[in-house]
């Protein structure tokens, strides 16, 4: 591989037809720092978050409203629910309208978002910057498979990551944290310090109180910062979920929490001092005696400056552009920049695009369904489609936008993508894609344009072999050169 192939697809998205060869890589990658636009003309399309918000805090109050009559119905006088009456309860809940209506909507911002989101990565002319912000978003992973988090996850990667991703760590640190989606998503929104005002409230009334919820703080120091088994304790986790008591989000938290924020904006970020568990802090061997909001956020600050955040982090973007095993001697150059600048995002990227690793000729990378999706597309100069269309074909590869299923993100790594099932998806895809395109793509030429310089022999032959250009285009599309980078 030549560096102009490596540079449009091991560091871009892909090149398009339409897209000149740089005479230079290293210094087109780093032009992109100024042209980036963090709010592409696609995301135009896509609902506002106090649009999503209202919609969700809507769907939750239906919720609320509806459980309540139907309980009432069906338990006259505080009688009991009996099981003969259980499924006639079941089947009223799922027949409310307004419920069904606003989950309608709630699915549809998702949608919106993905295909906004794919339309974004088809159009750009930064690729490599727009690679970057996949690469963040999956490292601060939310997953849709909580219905409140649907119409959310779209709106964290472009409010929190986008906009940051060529600034500090620990400023998009901030961002994701104090983001709704990832307060909703990881239950933070729940969490009530035992001796807040709240717990003690709950406590005096001899009620259940949902008490200290720890799912934040644990994926914030294992997967956000630190990485797992870096120094940190249970004690450290307990301790941090302490300073964290108070972070939630008006109007779709659940629980008391939230509905005693009263009239805060829906989707916005709040700390309620009620819920803060008092006290001072001792995490990592360090006290931290700040009040309120401010106490979590020192933490967190100190957690972004971290010699070990400094290695988690260099180590995975080592990863995603070197190869699954990436070399000792890269991971470290790339961890002293970022100590070095403090944190500082694009000097960690200048270190790494300077860096002999991820220029090697061989192919380093194994293609993630969306990564081999957006190459095909902007190889092919899609326009945009369908929104199901496109969802349609990420969730049949095994990679549905924004649904890892866990904190942890999608995998990185050619074992996750690469099993033979997978792989016969990967062909069934291709061939569906080159039957959209027609005959009015020449694959011949188009693989030449794609990997100028770097085309094998054996594709190139294959590609000429083919009985019609769709089966040429389908051919390039499952090439060794096509599906790893």
């Amino acid at each position: 591989m030549l560096a102009t192939t490596i540079a449009l697809n091991r560091f871009g998205l892909g090149a398009r037809p339409s897209d000149q060869a740089p005479g230079d890589p290293k210094r087109w990658l780093l032009q992109q720092f100024d042209r980036f636009e963090p709010r592409p003309q696609a995301l135009a399309q896509v609902p506002t978050r106090a649009a999503v918000a209202t919609e969700l805090a809507d769907y939750i109050q239906a919720q609320r409203q509806f459980a309540q009559g139907k309980r009432q119905q069906l338990e006259p006088q505080g009688a009991a629910i009996t099981p003969a009456a259980m499924p006639q309860r079941a089947n009223a809940q799922q027949d409310d309208p307004l419920k069904r209506y606003l989950r309608q909507n709630i699915r549809q911002n998702y949608l919106l978002m993905s295909s906004a989101r794919l339309d974004s990565a088809l159009a750009s002319d930064t690729p490599f910057v727009e690679r970057l912000v996949h690469f963040w978003a999956n490292h601060f992973a939310v997953s849709v498979d909580k219905l409140p988090v649907i119409g959310l996850a779209g709106l964290l990667e472009f409010e929190a990551i986008r906009p940051h991703v060529l600034g500090r760590f620990s400023d998009m640190l901030l961002a994701v944290e104090q983001h709704p989606a990832m307060l909703v998503y990881l239950d933070q929104a729940q969490s009530i310090g035992p001796n807040s005002r709240a717990g003690q409230f709950a406590a005096m009334r001899g009620g259940k109180a949902r008490g200290l919820n720890e799912n934040l703080a644990r994926e914030i120091m294992e997967l956000h910062t630190l990485g797992v088994r870096t120094g940190y304790s249970q004690a450290d986790v307990t301790e941090f979920a302490r300073a964290l008591t108070g972070w939630t989000v008006g109007g779709i938290g659940r629980g008391p929490g939230a509905r005693m924020l009263g009239n805060v904006p829906a989707g916005d970020f709040q700390f309620a001092d009620f819920l803060h568990e008092p006290g001072d802090r001792v995490i990592m061997g360090k006290r931290y005696g700040q009040g309120g909001e401010a106490q979590a956020r020192a933490v967190l600050m100190d957690l972004a400056s971290s010699p070990a955040t400094a290695k988690h982090l260099a180590t995975k973007l080592a990863r995603h552009f070197a190869g699954d095993e990436p070399s000792p001697a890269l991971v470290d150059r790339l961890e002293r920049a970022y100590v070095a600048s403090n944190g500082d995002l694009p000097a960690v990227y200048r270190a790494l695009i300077e860096s002999p690793e991820p220029w090697a000729t061989q192919p380093l990378k194994f293609k993630t369904p969306w990564e081999w999706s957006v190459s095909a597309l902007r190889a092919i100069n899609a326009a945009r489609i369908p929104a199901q269309a496109q969802a349609g074909l990420l969730k049949q590869l095994g990679q549905p936008t924004w649904q890892p299923g866990s904190p942890a993100g999608w995998d990185d790594i050619a074992a996750s993508w690469a099993a033979p099932e997978a792989l016969v998806l990967r062909v069934e895809a291709a061939q569906r894609l080159a039957d959209s395109a027609g005959s009015s793509v020449d694959a011949r030429a188009l693989a030449e344009k794609l990997y100028p310089g770097s085309l094998s022999d054996t594709t190139r032959t294959a590609i000429a072999r083919a009985e019609s250009p769709a089966e040429g285009l389908a051919l390039l599309f499952v090439s060794p050169e096509f599906v790893r980078r």
